[in-house]
């Protein structure tokens, strides 16, 4: 397993590499308002690890320690494209779809036939309170962890879920909309892993807004979900999570600053 420094965003590196998953990387090393950090080796944000070698597993099962995969593909999708060799890994897979309203072909990511890239996280957020308060348990519960939770691209469905988490744990604007871009640097092998699938035939090309992986569009969701809702940890309860239930998420995924 070998990381590399991925900015400002935190000290030490987040990402963690594979030969065939491209978007990996540690959710922990977060500043946290208030003081501390996001805690690591508890949750990684990645993007489908369906065509994984048999060493890209043992890095996630041995060298992660995961055992709870979170799948946020639509259920067809899901079904269709699968898991690849995690399949017959010793860990637990959740399929918990995020999506709009109305589902479509395109909550796979927005294709190029036009539309806002933020309009579409708030039709994933209005589409999927009871999937993501059903992730947000999941990352909750120690006993579950390591965790991955992915989509396809590892961008948008597996964003606002990142977002939503780190909201309610404190993690600053700044620094969650810094985490969102990290995938920018990525997007065009992404894409080109993506376009053999036949799930992912519609995918925009990589100059496409919709490919992108602007932090000032994590920046804007973020204003609508604290004007809107109150930010995450509200918009979480106000869907179902208790509030012990959140404590606990807090619990798990924040180191407090020491002394």
């Amino acid at each position: 397993m070998t990381a590399v420094e991925n900015g400002p965003v935190a000290v030490a590196p987040r990402w963690v590499e594979f030969a065939e998953i491209d978007n990996v990387r540690d959710l922990g090393g977060l500043p946290v308002q208030g003081g501390g950090t996001t805690r690591r080796g508890v949750v990684f944000r990645a993007s489908t690890p369906q065509q994984a070698t048999a060493d890209d597993v043992a890095t996630l099962v041995d060298g992660l320690r995961l055992r709870t995969v979170i799948d946020l593909r639509g259920r067809r999708e899901s079904a269709l494209e699968g898991h690849g060799l995690l399949e017959s890994a010793a860990v637990q897979r959740v399929n918990l779809p995020v999506r709009t309203p109305r589902p479509q072909t395109a909550d796979a990511v927005p294709d190029s036939s036009g539309g806002d890239l933020l309009d579409f996280y708030r039709g994933l957020l209005a589409g999927s309170g009871e999937t993501l308060v059903a992730a947000a348990r999941i990352v909750g519960d120690s006993e579950r962890h390591a965790v991955v939770f992915h989509c396809a691209v590892g961008k948008d469905r597996t964003g606002v879920l990142a977002a939503l988490l780190l909201d309610a744990v404190g993690v600053p604007a700044d620094a969650v909309a810094a985490d969102y871009a990290l995938t920018a640097q990525r997007v065009a092998r992404i894409r080109a892993r993506l376009a053999v699938l036949p799930s992912y035939q519609r995918l925009p090309s990589v100059g496409h807004g919709h490919m992108s992986a602007d932090a000032e569009v994590m920046l804007r969701f973020l204003d609508t979900l604290h004007s809107d809702f109150g930010g995450g940890a509200e918009w979480l309860l106000r869907q179902g999570l208790t509030p012990a239930e959140l404590d606990g998420l807090r619990a798990v995924l924040v180191v407090p600053a020491a002394g």
